[in-house]
């Protein structure tokens, strides 16, 4: 649970174990299927082979609960109502407003990232895996949680090793990171990933409008679709990297695909097992404004739906003290943190990135690359670098996202998503960053220029003519191009010229009229269409006879003469009388 990259080290394994067997026999238990949409049911999705773990992690690879969707069907019956912290046909209900935002989510993913194909049950699957669907529903009218919820501290005992990222504003912790909220976002994450799902001005991870909204928009990067088993393995991996937890999503999102319902908030079903094997260890809840002392661990509590097992006196399971190894009146020897990689880093430099220029509306060819070092220079692996597009700009990174994070490889390097050009022309700063480290940023600069064209050509060969003081009859329809690719969205400007050697305007001939039926004869602000097509307005003709020149230019260069002929009607001559025969 929390949202970071970073490798996870699992304390239980033995649980985990256990729950990756409970979930083959579910699987062998379960009639294959097709669902609502058509697609493989998760009884007979096996995760694609692509989709392997990697370091890369949304929660910090926190744990999670790894309760398993009941056989029986998830539709309840009439007579069966919501129980708190119980089984069964309770299972499938998902408290009022937190099923409400998984909802709203889904709406506005569909509309922000229509490829992506996010289904709310995806998020209704995390939510339960991550906490319980915010421990039963356990939220106010707005939709935040009456109680913080919060993980475990990573301070690499039996976890990731997180140094604090946020001088403990959402997790109370300035020495480690902490997984906070419904979805379990580490603060590293939320800086960057959290959305306002709720309208009010304020991005909480504590609220479930904005951690679900911000979950939806985490699992949709990266140009996935998730209608897609690949992309959608991928997601579900990126958001917790292992692959027993992309098994138990997929075994929920298929159960609430079969069918669920809503029931009053703060009643849903509360889960008891997890994948540290831990009592309670995390998620949990602490009362709103409580703190964890820095670089301290939360003290377990009860295990959730289970009375508190009694400690024998002294806390431990041993009757018989042990002698101590020491022998009295030694100092103890406070206990020392080997430095992390990204404790190593001194600099950030360039990894050869090379020029960074795209057109507007274009992929940028280049991407970002970035090496961690030390101070005597040498690399620095598994260490996590955000780029982060600063400035006013609508230019982003593949997906949609300003802000993106990347583990370095073993080389050190670590290259950023391919940046997309907006429409804003200019120049675009990223900024590389290291995570955890406060050592020098190194900005980038990428330049977005005018969509251009380098070519253009007539769509038609019909003449153009008019007789004088006419309109002509067919309009003027040009095509323009860029590498021989369509050239949409360019500036043009059409004028008619005094001759090919003279291109100032021409003050008689052809003309175009403005708005107010004035005459015209230069035309600026004109563009491509999406096929590349500039169509330009009527074209009317004064007394004036002749052949006259209309020269159209595109940004990029691109250059067209176009002849217009103004000439009288031709007339037919009577055909002489026959003389009259004799």
């Amino acid at each position: 649970m929390a949202a970071q990259f970073g490798r996870r080290l699992r304390k239980g394994a033995a649980t985990t174990a256990v729950a990756a067997v409970a979930v083959a026999a579910l699987s062998a238990s379960q009639a294959p299927g097709v669902n609502d949409h058509g697609r493989q049911t998760a009884a007979d999705a096996t995760p694609s082979p692509e989709a392997s773990a990697s370091d890369g992690s949304a929660t910090g690879n926190s744990p999670y609960y790894t309760d398993l969707p009941p056989l029986k069907s998830p539709n309840p019956s009439p007579s069966t109502g919501p129980a708190p912290g119980g089984t069964g046909t309770t299972e499938a209900g998902i408290p009022a407003t937190v099923l409400d935002a998984y909802k709203k989510a889904e709406t506005a993913l569909r509309e922000a990232k229509p490829g992506c194909n996010l289904p709310w049950q995806l998020l209704a699957a995390i939510g339960r895996v991550e906490s319980g669907q915010a421990r039963g529903g356990r939220v106010d009218a707005h939709g935040t949680t009456i109680k913080k919820i919060l993980g475990p501290q990573l301070d690499g005992n039996g976890f990731a090793l997180i140094k604090d990222t946020d001088d403990g504003a959402y997790d109370g912790n300035s020495s480690y990171d902490q997984a906070v909220g419904p979805m379990q976002f580490i603060p590293s994450t939320w800086a960057w990933a959290g959305r306002d799902g709720n309208d009010d001005g304020k991005k909480d991870p504590n609220n479930i409008y904005d951690a679900a909204l911000a979950a939806g928009h985490y699992l949709c990067r990266n140009n996935w679709d998730l209608s897609q088993q690949g992309d959608l393995d991928r997601a579900i991996l990126s958001y917790n990297n292992s692959r027993d937890y992309l098994n138990l999503v997929m075994r929920w999102l298929e159960y609430y695909r079969k069918g669920t319902h809503e029931v009053p908030d703060g009643t849903g079903t509360l889960p008891d097992n997890r994948s540290d094997d831990g009592a309670g260890a995390s998620p949990t809840p602490t009362a709103p404004g409580a703190t964890t002392p820095a670089g301290s661990t939360p003290k377990p509590g009860p295990r959730p739906g289970k009375p508190e097992t009694p400690q024998k006196p002294g806390g431990g399971g041993t009757t018989t003290p042990k002698p101590p190894t020491t022998p009295p009146g030694t100092p103890s020897t406070p206990p020392t943190t080997p430095p992390t990689p990204t404790d190593t880093v001194d600099h950030l430099e360039d990894a050869a990135t090379g020029k960074l220029t795209a057109m507007a509306g274009d992929a940028f060819d280049r991407r970002i690359s970035t090496r961690a070092e030390t101070k005597a220079g040498k690399s620095v692996a598994k260490v996590r670098v955000r780029f982060t597009i600063v400035g006013d700009t609508d230019t982003t990174f593949t997906g949609g996202e300003d802000v993106a994070t990347v583990a370095t490889n073993s080389s050190g390097v670590a290259v950023a998503p391919a940046l997309q050009a907006g429409e804003k022309t200019g120049t675009v700063t990223v900024r590389a960053t290291v995570v955890g480290r406060a050592v020098p940023g190194l900005d980038y600069k990428a330049t977005v220029t005018e969509r251009a064209a380098d070519a253009l050509a007539r769509t038609g060969n019909a003449a153009l003519t008019c007789a004088p003081g006419g309109t002509f009859a067919n309009r003027v329809e040009l095509k323009a191009t860029y590498n021989g690719a369509v050239a949409d969205g360019v500036a043009a400007t059409a004028t008619l010229i005094k001759s090919a050697d003279d291109p100032t305007v021409t003050d008689k001939g052809p003309y175009f009229k403005d708005a107010d039926g004035k005459t015209v004869r230069t035309l600026t602000g004109l563009k491509t269409d999406a096929k590349g097509l500039l169509k330009l307005p009527d074209l009317y003709a004064d007394d004036t006879t002749g052949t006259f020149l209309l020269r159209v230019t595109t940004v990029g260069g691109a250059t067209l003469t176009v002849e217009l002929t103004v000439a009288a009607a031709e007339t037919t001559s009577p055909s002489p009388s026959a003389e009259p025969s004799a």
